[in-house]
């Protein structure tokens, strides 16, 4: 058993680097070996989140200029968190039609992408992008519209069943929710929340829908349920259903908020499918229960063994995650130092597409989720017409020979001395982070593509520049495309 006074071997460190960001620089993996996992991750959690906002007039430039902030941040965890946060509380422009919107909810999730979770909820439910995706801004008294009440209980805080597959809310806790929140809008000018009183659902206008009460079947709280309007009615309602909603304890008695929020925080960081003890402990660790810090909460899965299972070599029963389309590229441009070029962001290699295109094709297109359930995880990944995009990316950055950083350049990524193929292979797959994963027929497979040694690959040998942008640059396209290279 580990803790975080564990030290880190060279395999844990590169997990560690690789979950927490967007692939692991092997100078960097050096660095952590025989550091306790407690000092590492203290040490990638402390940053102060950035105020960046990604620019552009209309969403595909906003999608570019977030992509080229991920290539370039300093401290990747915070993008990897706003990625999750993007995708847990997903808001599509195609239904919002506004990128100044989509910016705005983008620096939000940024800024308090590892804070307090109550907090975050709470500036979610007034985020002018939410509030015109799940309807807010309709939500009238005469009807009261329940698109955000349901998203926010199913979604965002309870989950439809607990850990113990039982309900955690009724259709009745939806329609009371949705009164809550009727007459919310905000200004076009200064896109600040507006609640608009002449739009709410008093009780006594309507004293036909009953009592502003909440589970009174689900949740702990008795036959009696909890009131929304026990700090009075109005604006103060939303507030206090999030103080409520927090207080959800589900049929084991635990926090509900707490387990499904540690739950799917461990499905996105390790891998599917953890066991309910890992998820209950790192809740009691960091006391999420109680203070919904996130900082806390990530430390604790990060320094605990399970959160290392999907380091081993695959094989059967390993557990193992498929990185997301996002993460394959945006990882795949770190760990081979190369640069998109342009406001277009294109790859400089093979068909010259832009990225947007790319992760179109791998089925995934930053600001426009496909649904409020955000995007299918793992294995919806692997469809046949995604593998193929992602062959098709790797073909392009081995066919990426323009000059600087848009180009892949072996000599300023492996050791130029290297003549022997079984030691140019050990070098390329140790940079991409697969070497320990490789079976020795995978590895004999890449040694023979190569063909028999010394292999001249520098300008100075005879034909080295066509053997390196033929070999060297084919190797690399081949380990990009091997399924290890598709795993975490």
């Amino acid at each position: 058993m580990g803790d975080q006074n564990t030290p880190l071997t060279i395999s844990t460190a590169r997990h560690l680097l690789r979950r927490t960001g967007f692939g692991a620089d092997p100078k960097r993996v050096a660095d952590l070996e025989n550091v306790t996992r407690g000092a590492a991750v203290d040490e990638i959690l402390d940053f102060e989140p950035t105020r960046f906002r990604p620019g552009g007039r209309d969403i595909e430039d906003v999608h570019n200029n977030w992509i080229k902030y991920m290539v370039r941040v300093r401290h990747p965890l915070q993008e990897k968190l706003v990625l999750f946060w993007h995708d847990h509380f997903a808001t599509s422009d195609q239904t919002v039609a506004d990128p100044l919107l989509m910016r705005n909810q983008n620096r939000l999730f940024r800024r308090n992408c590892k804070g307090n979770f109550k907090t975050l909820v709470r500036s979610v439910n007034l985020d002018p992008a939410m509030m015109q995706f799940l309807d807010t801004v309709r939500n009238r008294k005469e009807q009261p519209n329940e698109n955000y009440a349901r998203e926010l209980q199913e979604l965002f805080t309870l989950g439809v069943l607990d850990l113990n597959g039982n309900p955690n809310y009724a259709q009745e806790d939806i329609v009371q929710i949705a009164r809550a929140f009727s007459g919310w809008d905000y200004d076009r000018n200064s896109l600040e929340p507006w609640f608009r009183s002449s739009r709410h659902d008093y009780e006594a206008d309507y004293p036909a829908r009953g009592p502003k009460v909440i589970y009174t079947t689900f949740g702990q709280f008795g036959a009696g349920g909890s009131a929304f309007d026990a700090n009075g009615e109005g604006e103060a309602e939303i507030d206090t259903v999030i103080d409520i909603i927090f207080e959800h304890r589900d049929s084991s008695n635990q926090n509900t908020v707490a387990r499904h929020i540690a739950r799917k925080l461990i499905e996105y960081f390790a891998h599917p499918s953890p066991s309910t003890a890992f998820v209950d402990a790192v809740i009691a660790d960091s006391d999420f229960d109680t203070n919904f810090e996130i900082q806390p909460l990530l430390r604790a899965i990060f320094v605990h063994d399970d959160f290392y299972l999907s380091a081993a070599t695959p094989g059967l029963g390993t557990k193992k995650s498929f990185k997301w389309p996002v993460d394959y590229v945006v990882g795949t441009l770190r760990q081979l130092k190369m640069k998109l070029k342009s406001k277009y962001q294109y790859l400089a290699g093979g068909e010259y597409d832009n990225v947007r295109d790319h992760l179109s094709d791998m089925g995934q297109v930053l600001l426009e989720p496909p649904s409020v359930f955000g995007w299918d995880w793992e294995e919806a990944w692997a469809s046949s017409q995604a593998m193929l995009a992602r062959f098709v990316f790797a073909r392009d950055i081995g066919m990426a020979r323009e000059s600087g950083s848009a180009a892949l350049r072996p000599l300023k990524l492996i050791d130029r001395s290297l003549t022997d193929p079984a030691q140019i292979v050990d070098a390329v797959t140790e940079l991409l982070g697969v070497k320990d994963d490789l079976s020795t027929a995978a590895r004999q497979a890449l040694i023979d593509y190569l063909g028999p040694g010394p292999i001249q690959w520098t300008d100075d040998a005879p034909n080295g520049w066509d053997t390196r942008n033929e070999k060297i640059h084919g190797l690399f396209t081949l380990v990009l495309q091997s399924p290890y290279y598709q795993l975490h």
